[in-house]
């Protein structure tokens, strides 16, 4: 007969012993769906498995929340059913869903990542497209990845590189051992902000897809780099010989500069004062310098070797008419009389400003390169001169043989720099 106190121990074993296999049938099975714990699927459409299996965790902000049902191939690839609990919070329909690796064995899962809070949300018969899943890459695409790439690396140039970049670390490792701390310091500060480095993350593949686009041209630049280090192989000789030539040229420089300070800061204030005087006339200088040329030109073709002169004049004068009003006190005299005589320092041109008269003097000229400009006023107050007037004047200007007149212009069109050089603008 078995004693009281075993009875009791037995009882309370077959008591645990059954509700650990009812939990565990409803936790790792489908077994609560017999009992209205139905929940709902939603279908995961994958490219290939990615080594999920049937009865794996599915994951939503890294708690468990269902498992992964039957796995059916189609057209395009895999589609997987994912079993979501009855009591699992709602899921944002916007999310990726990604199969993971939970260590470095294997372990696969499917982990849910939303990229929004908000509805809609996930219900049943809910479908995620291929372009919102993926799957880890394979290890023997990695390791077969890996072999390619020792394989292209030419042998003398990896030697070269190893040997390089000991000579670039050597003595470096208290600033590496900084470097590290600080990339910890880094990630922590990385995994505090982890939705901010998630968002940073997706909008590095806008930068990427550009890159992407612009593959052509980083070729390019690829190609013109590696021809600029191998034109600087070499000039290498070149360039240090420039180098070791510098440092003598410089300090001759120097000197010359110290010898020449007192006097060179002289010449650059004496300098200054013909560049204030130059700057209001700088129209009138590049039109010297545009039409000076063209005279020398025509010079060289009007004087020849025979004492002739071949040019012929078209006068446009007194258009406007010249100023002589405030010149009739000086004493006109021939042409051929050369005889010392007393200017008339009286003389200037009386001509208001405004007036259609061609208006001179130095009361007229420009002041520091703004012209003086007649105000309306003193247009107005010349208004009054007929067109007969000045064609009067004209005449009679023209009349007088002892009046000298200018000629017109050189047959130029061109008025600036920019013009003569055939520069745009």
């Amino acid at each position: 007969m078995l004693g009281r106190s075993i009875r009791i121990k037995l009882v309370a074993f077959v008591v645990v012993a059954s509700v650990s296999v009812v939990y565990a049938l409803v936790r790792f099975t489908d077994f609560g769906e017999y009992f209205g714990q139905e929940g709902y699927t939603v279908t995961a459409e994958l490219t290939a498995s990615g080594g999920i299996f049937s009865h794996a965790e599915v994951t939503y902000r890294g708690v468990n929340v269902g498992r992964v049902g039957e796995l059916r191939l189609d057209g395009d690839g895999l589609e997987v059913d994912l079993h979501i609990e009855h009591d699992a919070p709602d899921i944002p329909r916007d999310l990726d869903a990604i199969v993971a690796n939970r260590s470095a064995i294997g372990e696969q899962y499917v982990d849910l990542r939303p990229r929004t809070d908000s509805a809609p949300y996930l219900e049943e018969g809910t479908t995620i497209p291929q372009e919102r899943t993926s799957i880890p890459l394979g290890v023997e695409d990695v390791i077969t990845d890996l072999d390619k790439l020792a394989r292209s690396i030419p042998h003398e140039d990896a030697r070269t590189l190893v040997d390089e970049s000991y000579l670039a670390f050597r003595g470096t490792g208290d600033d590496l051992e900084r470097l590290m701390d600080t990339t910890q310091e880094f990630v922590a500060a990385s995994s505090e902000n982890l939705p901010h480095t998630v968002q940073l993350l997706r909008s590095g593949n806008t930068v990427l897809e550009t890159q992407n686009e612009q593959a052509g041209n980083f070729k390019s630049f690829s190609r013109d780099l590696n021809l600029l280090s191998e034109q600087l192989v070499e000039s290498d000789e070149d360039i240090r010989n420039l180098i070791d030539a510098t440092t003598p040229a410089a300090q001759q420089f120097s000197e010359v500069v110290q010898e020449i300070g007192p006097g060179l800061s002289s010449l650059i204030a004496n300098l200054l004062t013909v560049s204030n005087v130059q700057a209001p006339r700088l129209d009138g200088l590049e039109q010297v310098l545009v039409s000076y040329p063209i005279l020398a030109v025509g010079a060289d073709a009007v004087l020849t070797d025979d004492g002739k002169a071949r040019l012929g004049f078209v006068l446009n004068l007194f258009d406007p008419p010249p100023c002589t009003r405030g010149y009739e006190g000086t004493e006109r005299r021939a042409g051929t009389d050369d005889s010392p005589v007393e200017p008339n320092r009286e003389a200037y041109c009386a001509e208001p400003p405004g007036s259609p008269i061609a208006v001179r003097g130095a009361q007229n000229a420009p002041f520091a390169g703004v012209p003086s400009l007649p105000s309306e006023d003193e247009v107005e107050a010349n208004s009054d001169r007929s067109q007969e007037s000045l064609e009067e004047e004209r005449r009679r200007q023209a009349a007088s043989a002892n009046t000298p007149g200018l000629a017109g212009g050189s047959g130029s069109t061109n008025n600036s720099l920019a013009e003569l050089l055939g520069l745009p603008g």
